[in-house]
């Protein structure tokens, strides 16, 4: 397979140090479910790195569930979940929010992949309008990095979450790159979290590098749920299916991922990737189509462009039908930096596209 592999950051490959951290978990036996040593300091770790001691905290093997769960948590079946039209919970997860909340719905708010203080608030207000025929006002859900690779500044955040607050709305932050919004805001996790208003952040880790794993935090267990949402949340997790027998492997990942902030290395060098990919197509005049950017580009060129660099070797997706069309045509790709893209990659990568746009 060509190394010019830009389709997504999920198809990298696993850091040697997480590997590693595995091959220490497969010796002996542990407690199953949780319940051995290493899950426990791992929950800790994730606290201490928040800045948040009385956080609960709970590994999931994948950002579906962890989205899904999260919010089934703070919302109830008859309420409304508010997120971005593009959002990954209304465009990628097969109505999983919904069937692990037992039926509450999503109210999509704007038009791109960043909601407005006013959209939002315009979409909170016109809930709970219909008295008991409509859905009532739910949880707000912010995705940071994007779907369409922006991300939000911590102001911007805050402003939507000022929002959701003056509904007394719980606010969900969608996590899956939460290290590379992290990476490019010069932020911490606490600064990302709970400091600006977050109630429940997914601590990403699949999409930089790890091989399966997420972290869901909640920062007052006692704020949301019937009873408190630190055991709701266990027991959805449970019904669902998501409760790993030999839960030691996703602590596993996790430890790597904390030791010595991997996380943020592996994530600094995706974002790193990012811009030199895009200095490189800038300067041949690529249009990129996302204004902030981090590990992830949508970039508009031909058809013609596009068939020409794949035929050599490119791999990414392409949002439109590339068989069929004029060349000159302009379509959308994106292209997407994982923690171990190669510099020599990026730089071929980008001459091909320059050669194809001098051909075309």
């Amino acid at each position: 397979m060509s190394d010019m592999n830009f389709a997504s950051d999920n198809g990298g490959p696993v850091p040697q140090a997480v590997l590693d951290a595995m091959a220490r978990a497969n010796e002996g036996y542990a407690m199953a479910y949780g319940s051995d040593p290493l899950s426990g300091a791992v929950a800790d770790r994730i606290r201490t790195l928040f800045e948040a001691p009385d956080a609960a905290v709970y590994l999931v093997a994948t950002g579906t569930a962890a989205n899904s769960l999260a919010l089934a948590t703070l919302g109830q079946p008859w309420q409304t979940v508010f997120c971005s039209r593009l959002a990954h919970i209304h465009e990628d997860e097969c109505n999983a929010p919904e069937f692990y909340s037992g039926g509450a719905k999503l109210t999509l708010v704007g038009d791109g992949d960043r909601m407005t203080p006013e959209a939002l608030r315009a979409a909170i207000a016109g809930e709970e309008t219909r008295g008991v025929h409509g859905p009532q006002r739910g949880p707000v859900s912010i995705t940071n990095v994007t779907e369409r690779g922006n991300v939000y500044s911590l102001d911007e955040m805050r402003a939507l979450i000022a929002v959701a607050q003056e509904y007394d709305l719980p606010v969900h932050l969608d996590g899956a790159r939460f290290a590379n919004a992290c990476v490019a805001l010069g932020a911490t996790p606490a600064e990302m979290s709970w400091k600006i208003g977050v109630d429940v952040a997914v601590f990403g880790g699949t999409k930089n590098g790890l091989m399966g794993v997420e972290a869901v935090v909640i920062f007052d267990p006692a704020r949301h749920g019937a009873g408190t949402a630190d055991w709701e949340f266990e027991l959805r997790r449970k019904r669902a299916a998501h409760l790993f027998s030999k839960h030691r492997y996703l602590a596993a990942q996790m430890d790597a991922y904390l030791t010595d902030d991997l996380w943020r290395d592996l994530a600094t060098r995706a974002n790193a990737s990012g811009a030199r990919l895009r200095a490189g197509l800038e300067a041949q005049g690529v249009t990129i189509e996302n204004d902030t950017t981090a590990n992830m580009l949508f970039v508009s060129m031909p058809r013609g462009v596009h068939k020409a660099v794949q035929a050599k070797g490119a791999i990414y997706h392409c949002w439109g039908d590339l068989e069929n069309g004029p060349d000159d045509e302009a379509v959308t790709g994106r292209l997407v930096c994982d923690w171990s893209m190669r510099e020599d990659a990026i730089d071929r990568f980008v001459t091909t596209v320059a050669e194809a746009m001098a051909e075309a």
